[in-house]
């Protein structure tokens, strides 16, 4: 009996062993699954909360729509910025990539922060123009330097020329060209560049004087100078006549209407070049450089998309300054400008007997600052003393003037429009223009066939500005319509 009893307990404690066994096996099982659903658990809510995040942080950074690409192209050029440097050092961090496989829950996938994609050494070359025989002494003819730093940047994608400072280049005319070349350059000008002042170099005449053609995401920047050294051809021409010179009257001929003296070759061709032009190309930005002292315009562009200009300095003396062609002008926006001792302010001219439209310009935050004529519309716009009349016309449509102030010595505004094609929807708000007595007689301000809303009063009042629209207007033909 007592040989059954003890097999009894040994099997109850077996069973007891066993039972623990599992019982300890099933609590560390569930433990165990507790603890991954946990960790699941938080993983998941981490990813919605980052993601979600991510969201509210990338709404609350999409720039604003204004209309055009003008915004956007800014934003691309900055970010070709980085690309274009040597070595590039990205200032912000940019928010964290969503990773296409974003919503796994395995831990080892969760997205990390990718800094900017940076381009290799090959793809970043600078190239010095004085490495290329450059001697930037002012003196000697630099062009040949120029052409070759441009042939061997022109190969890699997003590489730097540079102009250095502290080093004045004498450049003849010259042409950085495409449309072979790789995109995204830069023209980095630290130096001076300063036009040739003989006649022999300019030949018969030209247009242009550094001339960008046919290139994707060309940049020109830096703290450097363009001088046209043009008073060679501002001299043999002189008085130069401007559509507006003629609403100029001095007082008691007060205004010295001597030129500028030169020591240089007066005997210099017709054509007056333009100091800096672009031409047939996209992703234009031109940044912190000064353009003084050019023969003609200054800075043009030609056939040209997604333009920046800004934080630039255009200087000149106040000596300075077709045939039935089609104009199209849409969508233009100048602010944030400071214009001193200046001829005229905002002004649109278009040449009498052209066709096409100039719609869509917007002059907001304008400082002026004794400026003869600040706000101008001329459709009648020649430059010679004598002009034929002509019934056609560029159409000028939907231009809004706001933040305008300053002062000014000769007229506030001056709204010269066309009989059968009349300025339509020119709205004023914000006009704050103040005389000041100088040299020349004082007018008020002049509107003809000019129709559209003040939406603010005005400084001097604008009485002159029709409301509303005109009662006729021409239609354009198909030749005309842009």
């Amino acid at each position: 009996r007592n040989k059954q009893t003890k097999m009894i307990m040994r099997k109850s404690l077996r069973l007891r062993s066993i039972t623990l066994m599992m019982l300890m096996a099933v609590l560390v099982w569930s433990v165990t699954l507790e603890t991954c659903i946990a960790r699941r658990g938080r993983h998941w809510r981490h990813n919605n909360r980052r993601s979600s995040d991510l969201s509210d942080s990338m709404s609350s950074k999409k720039p604003k729509s204004h209309g055009n690409s003008h915004h956007s192209s800014h934003n691309n050029n900055n970010s070709h910025n980085h690309e274009s440097k040597p070595k590039p050092k990205p200032k912000l961090q940019t928010p964290p990539k969503v990773d296409d496989n974003y919503n796994s829950p395995v831990v080892s996938q969760l997205p990390k922060v990718q800094p900017p994609s940076l381009p290799s050494l090959n793809e970043s070359q600078v190239f010095n123009v004085m490495d290329f025989g450059a001697k930037g002494d002012g003196i000697r003819d630099d062009t040949k330097a120029f052409e070759a730093a441009w042939e061997a940047a022109c190969k890699v994608e997003a590489s730097m020329m540079i102009i250095p400072p502290e080093y004045t280049f004498l450049v003849g005319p010259i042409s950085f060209s495409g449309p072979y070349c790789q995109p995204n350059i830069v023209f980095q000008l630290d130096g001076t560049i300063i036009a040739p002042t003989d006649s022999k170099s300019w030949g018969k005449g030209l247009m242009w004087w550094i001339d960008f053609t046919k290139l994707v995401g060309i940049k020109v920047q830096g703290k450097g100078v363009i001088d046209g050294r043009g008073s060679g051809w501002w001299q043999q021409d002189y008085p130069f006549i401007d559509g507006e010179t003629k609403l100029i009257v001095p007082l008691n001929n007060s205004v010295n209407q001597n030129p500028p003296g030169s020591e240089f070759d007066l005997k210099m061709p017709s054509i007056k070049p333009t100091a800096l032009r672009f031409y047939g190309s996209i992703g234009v930005e031109v940044s912190g450089i000064t353009i003084q002292n050019s023969p003609q315009c200054h800075l043009k562009f030609d056939n040209c998309g997604d333009v920046v200009v800004h934080d630039m300095t255009v200087s000149s003396p106040g000596s300075l300054g077709k045939d039935s062609t089609k104009a199209c002008v849409s969508n233009i926006t100048v602010r944030d400008v400071a214009m001193h001792n200046t001829m005229t302010g905002v002004r649109i001219k278009t040449w009498q007997g052209g066709v096409g439209s100039v719609k869509g310009i917007l002059f907001s935050n304008i400082q002026l600052n004794e400026v003869q004529l600040p706000i101008v519309i001329d459709q009648f716009y020649c430059d010679h003393t004598t002009c034929k009349n002509q019934t056609s016309a560029v159409a000028v449509e939907g231009v809004t003037y706001e933040r305008i102030k300053g002062t000014y010595t000769v007229k506030p505004v001056h709204f010269a429009c066309s009989d059968d094609f009349p300025c339509v929807d020119v709205l004023l708000s914000a006009i704050e223009l103040k005389p000041v007595q100088e040299r020349y007689h004082m007018y008020d301000p002049f509107c003809w066939q000019t129709f559209g809303e003040l939406n603010t009063p005005t400084l001097p009042p604008i009485d002159c500005l029709q409301i509303g629209k005109p009662a006729r207007n021409r239609v354009q033909s198909d030749h005309d319509v842009c």
